[in-house]
């Protein structure tokens, strides 16, 4: 496995550990992500073994680990409010008092969803909108105490991320205007939702965050920066956003005092798929003011921003704080769309002391669909040490490991089949998550909307 140059071109089976080189290229860059936590202690070997196949059909995971339903679609919310919400996605845990833990739960659900987000009053932005957030208490066993509505009235809430003061920013995966689709408000917007006590937070959109189809976010700890991903499907693709709010590390609510949007452009490239070499390094970041967030009449990935002109990326996804920096995924870029490269994926590290863009990860054009380690999506730490990623692209599909050595392993394997058994298809994962104190793994099946709690030896 090469840790400089072009991506590998060659898989090998890393051998006793079940884990897969998958077209991978590996930077050392993430070191400085995995420094600080339970990482720099946490496996000398790649991964946890093979997967076991489950006799129940559900999930596929490394001897010795466990799993537990939550929460399915379709079932009743324990609060009465109705049911449970489909199309499961981003997640994030939260540490409540007494040890319990609470978890917010992004339902991408758009006018055609399938069990729309129960509207509950004070908590609903659009009552046309069918998808929102649930929230989950877990008490100190981890079973179920709680289920209810978050937000609601809101559309294609795909990821977002957790703030430092502990709420959620759900993000709405949408550009459609009010009387479009049926919606009486304009959409694309963030929110803060309030995982302890929802109706602390409503359903305001923070509109100073711009208004484009969001993906996820995360939250400079020391100085209050909200970094954005935009996912656009079509050319001219998405843009990296950073948002310097007028109340920086302000708590609950402060986001709503608005700031300044501003959108990186790298110089001299225009699509970050035309780097293929891990390790490349771009200094000088520039960030460049948004002409009209609120996308009023042009939407901002098309607006003018000078003769630079700014820069774009297919399939803008998952984004995490980690170390110093930020890191922010792309999941892949096929010439056939507009992009000027192919890959099955990037991580891309940005370095804001020292203004400094890294490429760090790229899966390379070989990988195959039916193994860990395709289109990356959400991404967090892993408490063993390197990243856990949920995969969402062709084939079967996984929850993978990157170690600190660039090295793939499979973690989960999904296995409730939503095709035919002559041509089988499996729901994407989403939201991964640990617990606050990492011995919990939580993460989603988006079809059927499942929510799993995966326990066992993380640590070993």
């Amino acid at each position: 496995m090469t840790e400089s140059g072009r991506f590998a071109t060659r898989r090998r089976m890393l051998a006793g550990t079940g884990a897969l080189g998958v077209g991978i290229a590996f930077s050392g860059a993430l070191s400085e992500l995995f420094a600080g936590t339970a990482a720099a202690q946490g496996l000398g070997h790649t991964g946890y073994g093979p997967l076991v196949p489950d006799p129940k059909g559900v999930l596929d995971l490394p001897e010795g680990f466990r799993y537990r339903i939550l929460s399915r679609e379709g079932d009743e919310l324990r609060s009465g409010e109705g049911k449970v919400p489909s199309n499961h996605d981003g997640m994030s845990a939260f540490g409540g008092r007494g040890g319990r833990v609470h978890l917010v739960r992004n339902h991408e659900n758009r006018v055609s969803g399938k069990v729309p987000v129960p509207t509950v009053e004070g908590l609903t932005y659009d009552p046309a909108g069918k998808g929102g957030c649930t929230a989950l208490t877990l008490d100190s066993r981890g079973r179920v105490q709680s289920e209810r509505v978050a937000i609601a009235g809101t559309a294609v809430n795909c990821a977002g991320g957790p703030t430092p003061w502990d709420t959620w920013l759900t993000c709405e995966e949408t550009e459609d205007r009010a009387g479009t689709n049926g919606y009486t408000k304009d959409h694309g917007f963030i929110f803060e939702v309030d995982p302890v006590d929802p109706h602390r937070t409503g359903a305001v959109p923070l509109t100073a965050m711009g208004r484009f189809a969001h993906e996820a976010i995360a939250v400079d700890p020391r100085r209050g920066v909200v970094y954005e991903t935009e996912d656009a499907f079509e050319k001219p693709f998405g843009l990296f956003y950073r948002f310097l709010p007028n109340r920086p590390l302000g708590g609950r609510g402060s986001l709503r005092a608005g700031g300044r949007l501003q959108a990186m452009r790298v110089p001299g490239v225009p699509d970050l798929s035309s780097v293929q070499d891990v390790g490349a390094e771009f200094d000088h970041i520039e960030w460049v003011d948004v002409p009209d967030p609120q996308a009023a009449q042009t939407p901002i990935r098309f607006q003018d921003f000078g003769r630079g002109g700014i820069t774009h990326a297919q399939k803008l996804e998952g984004c995490y704080w980690g170390g110093r920096s930020v890191y922010f995924v792309s999941s892949f870029a096929r010439r056939s769309d507009g992009s000027a490269a192919d890959h099955f994926g990037q991580v891309w590290r940005y370095d804001p002391e020292r203004r400094r863009l890294t490429l760090v990860i790229v899966f390379g054009p070989d990988t195959d669909v039916q193994l860990p380690g395709e289109s990356p999506d959400n991404i967090c730490l892993a408490p063993s040490g390197g990243l856990m990623v949920c995969e969402d692209g062709n084939g079967a599909q996984h929850v993978f490991g990157v170690t600190r050595r660039g090295e793939v392993y499979a973690m989960a394997r999904n296995r409730q089949n939503i095709g035919t058994e002559q041509e089988p298809e499996w729901g994407e994962f989403a939201g991964v998550t640990f617990s606050p104190d990492g011995d919990t793994m939580y993460v989603n099946c988006y079809t059927p909307g499942t929510t799993f709690a995966v326990t066992g030896p993380w640590r070993r």
